[in-house]
């Protein structure tokens, strides 16, 4: 079979075989078609590229194109509403370009099995419209030689596509995505070119490959904690594991279980801008934690990336400002509301939308904390408030007239005062990923009480590793949970897409 030629004015554009659209009734089927279609047609473009070192023709347009998932339903029937996802709005064609189905493979098979449960429909799988962007097509670790780039003498997107920003974005996600009459629906929030997007930004700001991140996260803002989990994992590694089967740090060093040292990857000449670990198991039901570092731009850009990975929790573990005089430092705080003072999700996330508390984190962290420290009922009020945190984007917000924060604070009766966890909970709430957040109250601004250097270092070394002990406590809790009862209803729209 020869290659499809596509006849332009001024060009001709060269493609892998045309595919077969094909029906399919079981999910695993289906998502191996998908792999073996996305591997096809990224290895087209990969070799086109390399081929043009060797004498290929510099006159020619390269184009191969996503994979492509269809779904139609002709019926309202009812199905079990307890699920958040897994069924169609109403009737109708919907559609999803598809990225990388071999690391989403265990995610593409359970949407695809529980829409057929509920919908008895078959899964149709083509090739899209969309064509893969070349850069997209060389995944993390790829290396491109230097004789094929001083063989070019073409603008690369004049031969091949590139990605378009124009085509990426978060409309869907949003709720503000408006198919054109006779358009299929989404299919999944996120399109195949915006995946694509977010998985090079995480190798790009974590130093590990997207297929290392778990289901449930942890982000903090202080490398005290990354150190304490560095400790951790590898004590567990040593002793065998735990039930956790590798340890992944930047630059992708993989330590296995039962080893003290790595058995791959290579140690970055220097970190990351947001380093992650990841203490893996079976099936990415692990515990990745990241170092967001400080300020709501950061929490925000991360999440946005993370998201696309559709995790199963994530949690924000940090310092904050005990705002009452009834809080001593090392105090935890449960955040069951959030005043979002940190403005860079104004324009995707209004801040009229409230974003509540979601039932089985409030448990899972709350039920870790009794259970570290000893302290059950009435007791635990000693040394934990549940209550508002405000996020602010302004560090020394304290060096400007006191009057205008401090009045806000106390009218939203806020026990806590940071700058992330309201922006990692709002884009939990903005993307469908289930949020938490206990901080550690580290000093007390409004009252004089400030940290001085050496009460800071005894601080640090007594509750840095209590507070992410309960971190890990709380979401291998979760880990326990079925995934339907963990994903709430609480974060879908009117009209949602079928895919969590």
């Amino acid at each position: 079979m020869g290659k499809r030629i596509y006849p332009t004015a001024i060009e001709t554009v060269h493609g892998p075989d045309p595919f077969e659209r094909q029906s399919f009734t079981r999910a695993e089927d289906a998502v191996d078609a998908l792999v073996w279609l996305y591997e096809r047609n990224t290895r087209f473009l990969r070799d086109s590229f390399v081929g043009l070192a060797q004498g290929g023709d510099l006159l020619r347009r390269y184009r191969a194109f996503y994979p492509e998932i269809s779904i139609t339903t002709s019926s309202f029937a009812m199905i079990d509403s307890r699920h958040a996802y897994g069924h169609m709005p109403a009737p109708g064609q919907y559609t999803t370009t598809v990225t990388r189905p071999d690391l989403f493979r265990h995610y593409l098979v359970e949407q695809l099995r529980l829409i057929m449960r509920n919908h008895g429909v078959p899964i149709i799988v083509q090739e899209s419209e969309t064509p893969i962007p070349l850069h997209f097509a060389f995944t993390e670790g790829s290396y491109v030689e230097g004789a094929v780039a001083d063989r070019i003498n073409r603008p690369l997107r004049d031969m091949f596509d590139v990605p378009d920003l124009n085509a990426t974005d978060d409309l869907i996600a949003n709720g503000t995505y408006e198919p054109a009459p006779g358009e299929p629906g989404p299919l999944a929030p996120f399109t195949a070119q915006r995946i694509d997007y977010s998985l090079h930004r995480l190798s790009h700001y974590t130093a590990t490959a997207p297929q290392h991140f778990q289901n449930f996260v942890l982000f903090t803002n202080y490398q005290f904690y990354i150190d304490e989990f560095c400790a951790y994992a590898r004590g567990l590694m040593a002793e065998g594991g735990g039930g956790y089967e590798s340890f992944v740090e930047p630059g992708n060093l993989v330590t296995d279980a039962g080893r003290s040292d790595a058995r791959e990857g290579a140690v970055p000449i220097r970190l990351p801008q947001m380093p992650a670990y990841h203490l893996k198991r079976r099936g990415h039901g692990g515990i990745t934690m990241v170092n967001i570092g400080v300020g709501p731009s950061n929490a925000k850009t991360i999440t946005d990336h993370v998201a696309v990975l559709r995790p199963h929790a994530w949690l924000m573990l940090g310092h904050c400002a005990g705002l009452r005089n009834t809080q001593a430092l090392g105090d935890y705080v449960l955040a069951h509301a959030y005043v979002r003072e940190d403005h860079v999700l104004d324009d995707d996330l209004p801040v009229w939308i409230p974003i509540p508390a979601l039932a089985e984190i409030q448990v899972a962290l709350e039920e870790a904390v009794a259970e570290v420290t000893g302290l059950t009922g009435y007791e635990l009020k000693r040394i934990m408030r549940t209550g508002t945190v405000a996020t602010i984007d302004n560090r020394n917000w304290e060096l400007r007239d006191q009057r205008g924060p401090v009045q806000r604070l106390s009218q939203s009766r806020a026990i806590g005062l940071d700058m992330e966890s309201a922006t990692v909970a709002a884009n939990g709430f903005r993307f469908r990923v289930p949020y938490g957040t206990l901080l550690c109250v580290s000093d007390k601004p409004l009252h004089g009480e400030l940290k001085l250097p050496g009460m800071a270092t005894e601080f640090y070394k007594r509750q840095v590793s209590q507070h992410l002990t309960i971190g890990i406590r709380a979401l291998e809790k979760l880990a326990a949970m079925p995934s339907e009862r963990l994903h709430s209803r609480k974060l879908r729209s009117f009209s949602e897409t079928a895919f969590q």
